[in-house]
């Protein structure tokens, strides 16, 4: 008797689709099976199996399975489906999510027939295999005596592991053939994790033990040895055949905390993020589909991927917006991994020196237990921040005269110096003193960044560029000038100020080529006295040992945002910089350039540690019933016009209940057309997060249904960080 199955496909549409499976009664869900749709083929995956057919309607049959095993375990479909129905996005496109591009594209779940081994020479021995190798063994007898390679899929079909091959492979007995390079390095003798510190001892004794489900925020200052207690933490409590995930925020962070883990845990750490190529992720994604005990460090969409052995999460500053998925699937890594560990039964750790207030609340209400860790590792001690008044004070590449003086007599001692200015390009504006012209981008309301280096003028939201003009266009006046500072300004000023002394730039545009940022931090953790210049990926968890000075060259833009956020985000970017002064032996301090320096934010910041900052952040919005207080969401809808789009959210705000509802807008949005695309938004906030949720449901449901204008999309974003 034929079944019928119900299946998600990689398209935003908010329904499943039903095929007739007479053929494949075995089929699960989480299969990956190829289906007709429309006039072409495209993979889809089982969301259902045993579905009552439609009466009076004939079924398309499903055209055969992928692979005979499912590609997304339960665990993985449920973390999904969960995940749909909050953040109201297409099933289909969220599913799709956890799978490597090569499988998206409906590619075999295997590596290339072309990934293939053999002994490495006719005298190779298994002598020196461990006497418990059984499995190594095994496989090493069944290269013995072939006259030609093995290639992948065979060696998967006879029960055997890519980690069974590489210990091989470190060993010498065979060696890899026709492959493309790996991201598996060459083998490297383990060590012993270092031993901890009185306080983190204290700290790690406090942390719970693999017992079920439970969920620690580790408030650990800067420099406290945060990896360290994640790396005993992981050898106390992981089996030898668990998984664990640990996510750090950004790619650039990701080679120094592979290295890092690498060396204490050697080829069981794999990794995870977009730079890898498709043959790399899919490689990492059958380990853990497989259940190989890995410790996956990765991005973001780490998160979603197929483990069915998970034993411990770590979500490594977990504050950082970049856990935020800013399009498409608009989901929260954080968030996700502490439901992925509730469902897996294991614990999660949060740490950050500058926890997120929503996290900070939930420790406060129980929900998380909170575990401090405020003593810097060995002699180092926390910076001393001083708020440095700029007004009036003339200023030569955004800094001014006391802070250049701090930066010659840290050079003067050998030692290194960290400029933070989150505004790349040389200007953020390129004006004519004559008659006030500005370059503004065509397609977006804002200015365009001047960039000197390439003498263009380019849009840091659509990356529209022209050539940047020294003649003005509306009064063809020659006064044209740069106005404000950023990195190449910073950059070439101190140049000039410190002929001799190396200034390294470190934003987006500095570090676009392969192997660039690890070539700026080989020099300088080499210790030599040099200036960096840098955006907010110096903030993030890097460790310079000889940095002792810190220069913040503006502190106040968020002071004044219209984004209830902004003063929590300031404060977070603004201690993490601050961070990396005086890690080593050396005292540190840091200089925060503002012109509110009686600010009470501020003042608080230079006087007190992240949690008294926080605290008062808190209070504010309780105040002002804000999240995390309430439950938020966004409706954002863009259009050809503004017109158009406020009319869209009048209609939307007109059809929502009044009741336990609170709706502010329609209103522009602050960045209102970007990409030539008008943008606005309504804001929903609820008391109750179930109410919010079922609210959104049906306004997604009933929207769905609607004919919309030409060129309008809406879109909704659950627990937004950005509301402007």
């Amino acid at each position: 008797m034929s079944q019928t199955v119900r299946v998600a496909l990689n398209r935003p549409l908010r329904r499943l689709f039903d095929y007739s499976a007479p053929d494949h009664p075995e089929l699960k869900p989480g299969q990956r099976v190829r289906i007709p749709f429309g006039p072409r083929t495209a993979t889809g995956l089982v969301v259902e199996t045993g579905v009552t057919p439609p009466e009076g309607i004939t079924l398309k049959p499903v055209g055969a399975a992928h692979e005979p095993w499912p590609a997304l375990p339960p665990e993985t479909l449920k973390l999904l489906s969960w995940a749909s129905g909050y953040y109201q996005h297409p099933l289909g496109e969220c599913l799709f999510m956890a799978l490597p591009p090569a499988l998206r594209k409906g590619r075999p779940a295997e590596l290339k027939d072309t990934d293939s081994w053999w002994m490495a020479n006719s005298n190779a021995s298994a002598d020196n295999l461990p006497g418990n190798a059984y499995k190594q063994k095994q496989l090493f007898d069944l290269f013995q005596g072939r006259a030609q390679a093995m290639a992948w899929s065979q060696l998967r079909q006879s029960g055997f592991t890519r980690s069974q091959l590489q210990a091989l492979v470190d060993r010498s007995l065979i060696r890899e053939v026709g492959a493309p390079e790996s991201q598996t390095p060459a083998k490297t003798e383990t060590v012993a994790i270092p031993t901890l510190t009185e306080a983190q001892r204290s700290a790690a004794s406090a942390l719970p033990e693999r017992h079920g489900f439970s969920a620690t925020l580790l408030y650990g200052i800067t420099g406290s040895g945060k990896t360290e207690l994640y790396l005993h933490y992981l050898e106390r409590e992981l089996g030898e055949d668990g998984q664990a995930l640990v996510l750090v925020p950004e790619i650039n962070l990701t080679p120094q905390t592979v290295a890092r883990f690498r060396k204490y845990f050697g080829d069981r750490i794999v990794v995870w993020h977009s730079a890898l190529n498709d043959r790399q992720r899919l490689d990492t994604w059958l380990r853990v589909r497989q259940g190989e005990p890995v410790i996956l460090i990765g991005t973001r969409s780490g998160v979603l991927l197929p483990f069915t052995g998970l034993q411990a999460v770590v979500v490594d500053e977990e504050h950082d917006s970049s856990y935020k998925q800013g399009e498409g699937f608009r989901y929260s890594a954080r968030d996700l991994a502490v439901f992925r560990a509730r469902e897996n039964q294991c614990p999660v750790i949060l740490g950050s020196a500058t926890p997120s207030l929503e996290s900070l609340q939930n420790a406060a209400s129980g929900k998380y237990l909170r575990v401090d860790l405020t003593e810097r590792v060995g002699e180092a001690r926390p910076p001393q921040l001083r708020l440095l008044d700029i007004r009036s004070r003339p200023l030569a590449g955004g800094l001014s005269r006391p802070a250049m003086e701090q930066i010659r007599a840290t050079l003067a001692a050998n030692q290194q110096v960290l400029v933070y200015i989150n505004r790349r390009g040389f200007a953020p504006v390129l004006m004519c003193f004559d008659c006030g012209y500005i370059a503004e981008c065509p397609h977006c309301d804002t200015h365009l960044t001047y960039h000197r280096r390439d003498r263009a003028l380019r849009c840091h939201h659509c990356d529209y560029q022209q050539p940047a003009f020294t003649q003005c266009p509306k009064c063809s006046g020659d006064a044209c000038q740069p106005v404000g500072q950023g990195t190449e300004q910073s950059e070439e000023t101190l140049a000039a100020s410190f002929p001799g002394v190396p200034v390294i730039r470190i934003d987006r545009d500095s570090t676009q080529r392969k192997g660039s940022i690890q070539a700026i931090l080989k020099q300088v953790n080499s210790g030599e006295p040099c200036i960096l210049v840098g955006t907010q990926m110096v903030a993030k968890g890097h460790d310079f040992p000889n940095v002792t000075l810190v220069v913040v060259v503006n502190a106040d833009g968020g002071l004044f945002s219209v984004d209830f956020r902004a003063p929590e985000q300031m404060v977070q970017t603004l201690l993490q910089v601050s961070g990396r002064a005086g890690r080593g032996t050396k005292p540190g301090q840091v200089l925060i350039q503002t012109c509110h320096s009686d600010h009470p934010l501020l003042t608080t910041i230079a006087r007190d540690d992240y949690l008294a900052v926080a605290r008062q952040l808190l209070a504010e919005r309780e105040q002002n019933s804000l999240p995390p207080f309430r439950a938020m969401a966004v409706v954002r809808a863009e259009a050809p016009t503004m017109e158009a789009a406020l009319t869209f959210l009048d209609q939307v705000r007109n059809d929502l209940p009044g009741d336990n509802l609170d709706i502010w807008g329609p209103l522009p949005a602050t960045l209102a057309r970007k990409a030539g695309r008008h943008r606005a938004q309504l804001v929903l906030q609820s008391a109750s997060r179930g109410n919010l949720n079922r609210v959104l449901a049906q306004l997604c449901a009933h929207l769905d249904q609607q004919r919309l204008p030409t060129g309008l999309r809406w879109l909704v974003d659950v627990d937004p960080l950005e509301t402007g």
